[in-house]
């Protein structure tokens, strides 16, 4: 296993527990041979798992965070708060690679992104609570239809 996707719900309670959680699992997938790690660019589980991802390149300066984004950053992030749009940019800037769907919105562009994180992934760390209409949970199921290994936090908790 080479790459890891992350996909969660934007409005994610950060608790001590889960940042360790989180540091725990990649910390075991990077001594197992995970290498680059892609994030879609959302707030919420997405931020804390790139934030995660910057922080542990110091121990493993090996590791990448590839940010596969929807479209044009300043789309994406247009009815956002400032602060929300402040560490957006910070990991923008300390990405290793970033990837546009798209130069604009547009219907659908979401579901893009999610194909092409599940693509580029041998496995998907995730925290999902069983919504049935959330496009972390349509990730969720095309990373199992591919059949790689999913890591969901929120049932770890």
């Amino acid at each position: 296993m080479k790459s890891v996707c992350f996909t969660g719900h934007r409005n994610v309670k950060v608790t001590n527990e889960l940042v360790a959680l989180l540091n725990e699992i990649l910390t075991s997938l990077i001594e197992n041979g995970a290498v680059t790690f892609i994030a879609g660019g959302a707030t919420g589980f997405d931020e804390l798992a790139a934030k995660t991802v910057i922080k542990l390149r110091e121990e493993y300066p090996h590791i990448k965070l590839h940010l596969v984004l929807p479209c044009s950053s300043e789309e994406q992030t247009a009815k956002w708060h400032n602060a929300q749009k402040e560490e957006y940019y910070k990991i923008l800037s300390v990405a290793n690679e970033v990837e546009y769907i798209s130069d604009h919105y547009y219907d659908g562009c979401m579901k893009i992104r999610n194909i092409r994180l599940v693509e580029l992934s041998d496995c998907c760390v995730c925290y999902y609570k069983n919504r049935s209409r959330s496009g972390t949970g349509q990730t969720i199921r095309m990373a199992v239809s591919k059949g790689i290994r999913i890591i969901n936090l929120a049932e770890m908790l």
